[in-house]
């Protein structure tokens, strides 16, 4: 049956020969207007904006308005009988201007007129479509940390994790489809509209997951037809030896289970190594201060010293000084991805005896005597 019996061109205001460019600034103009979001509450804006909306669709399309010219209607099946063809509305706000509007309500701040405008061709260019099939996604990767202490850390260790994370439905096999069965969508809760915000603008939209049903047809109703399920499980993690805080492992296909059968994502565990009393360790070499005796460093001497492999000898030559550096090769950190290894940087830190006796004190005075080199000469020389 004929869809319209009023004046097309009335209702926009133009005349019978108007050319499409006027028609279409007559409707912006007009359904800027009278947009209920715009007047909300008014009734009548509300009819007046449906009007402009349904002469529009005809007067911007060829065919309809050449139809509604010749024969005063226009009907999606030509005449009644006629085979229907259901569409939705042609609305196009590809050029209009919502500036005047936007810097009203946002004191000139215009930067949500383009969201604006996508919206209402999201809200306009389409009726309530059925529900699509959804397109399958890889699954997110998921981020954990690990702390484990220095020895696990150089000698490598293994780690047992409890992992949430979405996997794949097993009623369903990850499809999120079996039976006949109806769900309440998840997305928009059953009601079939979902809100978009532009600026200071509020639009309820069609579903883009049920089509603007409500509900999803035969969904799985264990996994409320997303394909996954969140469940916890226990990932066995390997520690290579060598590794330093912030450093991360990957662990493949351990992540969120993709959607609707798509590869699941990856596990990435972030180390945090805790600190050691006496080793420290810079990069893959590992550093410690060793005390020695006067005598140790003035004479000489062969000490043992720790290393993170047990006991090493370190040759300490004459007259060492206190704070002196010495290098032990290849007795730092295995470097796994390198195939190498870091040495052990020892710092002499010379111990003055304790004086107990008046033996010590007279051998002490004797040393004085037999050195009486001003130590701190050279300091005063450049001062």
């Amino acid at each position: 049956m004929p869809t319209a019996t009023q004046d097309y061109y009335r209702v926009l205001g133009v005349s019978r020969d108007a050319k499409p460019e006027e028609i279409r600034k007559a409707y912006r103009r007009l359904a800027r207007k009278y947009h209920p979001d715009l007047n909300p509450g008014d009734k009548s804006a509300e009819e007046k904006f449906k009007q402009i909306q349904e002469a529009y669709d005809v007067l911007s399309d060829p065919q309809k308005r050449q139809m509604y010219d010749q024969y005063g209607f226009y009907s999606a099946s030509g005449f009644p009988g006629g085979e229907a063809r259901q569409e939705g509305p042609r609305v196009d706000f590809g050029g209009f201007d919502f500036s005047d509007f936007f810097n009203q309500a946002t004191g000139g701040r215009s930067a949500g007129t383009s969201a604006f405008r996508d919206i209402l061709n999201q809200f306009f260019g389409r009726g309530v479509r059925p529900e699509a099939a959804p397109k399958p996604e890889k699954g997110s990767d998921l981020e954990y940390a690990v702390n484990i202490d220095f020895w696990q850390a150089i000698r490598g260790t293994q780690v047992r994790l409890n992992v949430t994370r979405q996997d794949a439905c097993a009623s369903c096999g990850g499809t999120g489809r079996m039976g006949t069965q109806s769900i309440v969508c998840p997305e928009c809760g059953g009601s079939g509209n979902v809100t978009q915000v532009a600026g200071v603008m509020r639009f309820s939209l069609p579903c883009p997951r049920c089509g603007g049903q409500g509900t999803l047809r035969n969904a799985c109703p264990a996994c409320h037809g997303d394909g996954r399920i969140a469940r916890t499980e226990t990932v066995e993690v390997r520690i290579p030896a060598g590794v330093k805080t912030g450093d991360r492992l990957r662990v493949a296909g351990k992540g969120n289970a993709g959607t609707y059968g798509a590869p699941p994502g990856d596990l990435y565990i972030t180390v945090r190594v805790e600190p050691h009393p006496f080793f420290h360790r810079e990069g893959d070499d590992i550093h410690i201060q060793v005390p020695v005796t006067v005598t140790e460093a003035a004479l000489g001497a062969k000490i043992e010293v720790p290393t993170i492999d047990g006991r090493a000898l370190l040759k300490v030559p004459m007259g060492t000084q206190s704070g002196q550096k010495f290098r032990m090769r290849e007795k730092g950190v295995y470097n796994s991805r390198k195939g190498t290894r870091g040495d052990q940087i020892v710092e002499i830190i010379v111990q003055p005896p304790k004086v107990r006796d008046e033996r010590t004190k007279e051998i002490l005075r004797e040393l004085a005597v037999l050195n009486p080199e001003d130590p701190r000469a050279e300091i005063w020389s450049k001062v």
